[in-house]
């Protein structure tokens, strides 16, 4: 079984027992965790879509719920194996607000300021889900509540926290993270760490 479990780490990661805390086991690290409230949270889709929404957190709770179970890999080396998320699948999501056929790349928005992007076909795989639940409880502020995305091929600074606004677009736009030297690719098992 370990064996299976080491087939299944990227390149030049480790094992960890579970998901660091921004601002908890990452103090001092910018941006920081924001404040929100679930009464005024909102999350805004838009961009080249046919329906674009605004979901409160009743109306995103009210969509169909998946539940996907994936390993987490962060740029610094270290990976959680089985993480269980709770969400809605942004595959489905897609096909609520309907991305029109000139949408290639997906660019998000959060709270606290961070942003980042990615191609919308990677987007479209089954296990990448907007989460609001970790192994079956709610986020918390040091793990990205109210929602976060996650996209399991991809470095963890893809799969951002204190997610309010995704916008469809036609081209690609580099995120906060992507601005500043590391890949925009972010693939885990090519170790697509840093451009420069």
């Amino acid at each position: 079984m370990q064996d299976a479990k080491q087939d299944r780490l990227p390149p030049n990661q480790r094992w960890i027992g579970h998901i660091l805390r921004w601002n908890v086991d990452h103090p001092g690290i910018v941006p920081e965790n924001p404040k929100v409230k679930l009464d005024s949270w909102r999350l805004t889709v838009d961009g080249v879509i046919e329906k674009p929404q605004v979901l409160n957190w009743k109306d995103l709770l009210a969509l169909p719920t998946h539940e996907s179970v994936s390993d987490f890999h962060c740029v610094e080396g270290w990976s959680v194996g089985d993480c269980k998320w709770s969400g809605v699948r942004f595959k489905d999501l897609a096909e609520t607000v309907k991305p029109r056929t000139d949408a290639k790349y997906v660019f998000f928005s959060c709270t606290d300021g961070y942003t980042t992007s990615l191609e919308l076909a990677d987007l479209m795989e089954d296990n990448v889900i907007l989460a609001y639940k970790l192994n079956g409880k709610f986020l918390d502020e040091t793990t990205g509540a109210p929602l976060r995305l996650v996209v399991p091929q991809k470095y963890a600074y893809k799969s951002v926290m204190y997610v309010e606004k995704i916008t469809f677009m036609k081209f690609r736009k580099l995120g906060y993270w992507e601005q500043r030297g590391y890949s925009d690719t972010a693939d885990v098992w090519k170790n697509d760490r840093r451009t420069r």
